[in-house]
């Protein structure tokens, strides 16, 4: 980010950002769209990438297809992040703020309580991961891996994340960027070693996949695994950009700075399968990539894999603190940070030290989540073309007095079609809590029922959004913000 970067008093480096969920003024917008690259590259930097990769293998694709599904897959997800991300600098507002909009002020709640849960189960994960990450990193020094030492790692991976995130957005870009580089450096450091053990013919020896078992299922895991998990928070690192700002910009430095670490990791991870057949069905892959690797190089592998999971959660809580403004809990934006802060601690500890038989439970439930997101953004995305603009002061008011109040502070068509996308895909989605009538054949073993439900959304929004609410939304039209 460049020094020359004028901030405003409520969002300084390094100081408390002392805005909440009301849409940023034009006189306090800052910034530039090249600083969603920094956002979003330390935030996609993960063992999961690495793994993706393995799953790519494990579901027949030779390497040539794992190399387009990890392109594709990783530019399409992010390509909805960055066009969602649009309407921040057109409302100003965070991305469940904004969604009153389509919503209703009240049909809103459902929306952003599962993007909130979804958002603080995440967070959790990445917190757990990098705990026992810094576990093993303690266990090369010499000390053990008891409960003290378990609890002491856990605090200082969750005192750093919500550190950040009470600290806000000017500071998370400075510590985003900061990230990249030494992230990035320590990943190609990693890559360098995993590369040398491939076992190339294997590889180009391998049979062409099937295309619908093959390519389009894993093309829909590494959608629903990515970019579709944080379209819920895409407007939220936008809000303060000026209006001026070219939305092409902001949608490709999006793209661009997650698809890179993404596809790097993933392809590796292709690599490393040919060598580590059970790459994709461990169950502590943080282990299973750092045997891998020689020993002297553990130390540098563990605190890249640290970092990158920081960085992920660093974003999570602090979306996860805009979502709970935009529940109606009426508090300042660090103390939102606070409270989803100790529901973060109390929730590892839980899993960690009394129930840890809970992890692949709750990570599944997580995933199962993933409907009501996917649901969710189809009904965004129309709306954002039917609509192209947003009332800035009818987004703070949850009074009859909003224009986003419609019928009762419902928006009927908006939900309706979201409910609908959701059903259509719990239908289609399999897991350990849940197994649809429809899950049958490819869509059991793929997440092509979060893509189902996205598309049945969009589609019923469209049409009832054309047919019986142009009129609501026209009450909350505004001309669209120029380009630059």
């Amino acid at each position: 980010m460049s020094a020359k970067t004028h901030h405003p008093e409520v969002d300084r480096p390094w100081a408390i950002e002392l805005r909440g969920i009301e849409p940023i003024p034009d006189s306090e917008r800052h910034g530039k769209p090249s600083e969603l690259f920094w956002i979003w590259f330390p935030a996609n930097i993960g063992v999961l990438g690495i793994v993706y990769g393995g799953i790519l293998t494990a579901a027949g694709l030779n390497l040539w297809q794992s190399a387009v599904v990890a392109l594709v897959g990783s530019a399409l997800s992010f390509l909805l992040v960055g066009i969602l991300s649009v309407a921040g600098k057109w409302g100003g507002a965070p991305m469940l703020t904004l969604s009153r909009a389509p919503f209703g002020v009240r049909g809103n709640l459902g929306p952003a309580f599962i993007s909130w849960l979804s958002l603080v189960g995440w967070e959790t994960v990445s917190v757990i991961t990098a705990a026992y990450a810094l576990l093993g990193l303690l266990g090369l020094l010499g000390l053990p891996a008891n409960s003290l030492w378990t609890v002491v790692s856990l605090l200082v991976i969750a005192l750093l994340v919500v550190m950040f995130g009470l600290l806000g957005h000017a500071t998370l870009v400075i510590i985003q960027q900061a990230a990249t580089w030494i992230l990035g450096t320590l990943t190609v450091l990693v890559i360098i070693f995993l590369i040398p053990g491939t076992q190339w013919s294997k590889l180009l020896d391998a049979p062409w996949g099937a295309w619908d078992s093959g390519v389009l299922a894993t093309l829909s895991i590494i959608m629903a695994g990515t970019g579709i998990g944080w379209a819920n928070a895409g407007a939220d690192y936008t809000r303060y950009l000026p209006r001026g700002s070219s939305d092409r910009s902001i949608v490709g430095w999006t793209v661009l700075g997650a698809t890179i670490p993404l596809f790097v990791l993933i392809m590796t991870g292709v690599l490393l399968s040919s060598r580590v057949s059970d790459l994709a069905s461990a169950s502590n892959p943080v282990e299973v990539i750092g045997d891998a690797l020689p020993a002297w190089m553990a130390v540098p592998y563990l605190i890249t894999a640290i970092g990158g999971l920081i960085a992920a959660a660093d974003l999570s809580i602090y979306s996860s603190g805009l979502n709970l403004l935009a529940l109606g809990v009426r508090l300042q934006r660090h103390k939102a940070v606070l409270i989803d802060g100790v529901i973060m601690v109390l929730g590892s500890v839980y899993v960690m030290i009394i129930a840890q038989d809970f992890f692949g439970p709750f990570i599944s439930f997580l995933q199962l989540l993933a409907d009501g997101l996917a649901a969710w953004v189809g009904v965004f995305l129309v709306d954002m073309l039917l609509r192209r603009g947003y009332d800035p002061e009818g987004l703070r008011w949850t009074d009859p007095g909003s224009p986003y109040y419609y019928s009762g502070g419902i928006h009927w068509p908006a939900c309706i079609a979201w409910l609908c996308g959701v059903l259509v895909g719990l239908a289609f989605t399999v897991s350990p809590w849940f197994s649809g009538p429809l899950a049958k054949g490819v869509f059991a073993s793929s997440s092509l029922g979060y893509i189902m439900g996205l598309l049945v959304s969009m589609l019923t929004y469209w049409l009832l959004g054309a047919v019986l609410a142009r009129g609501q939304v026209a009450a909350g039209q505004r001309e669209r913000p120029g380009e630059s």
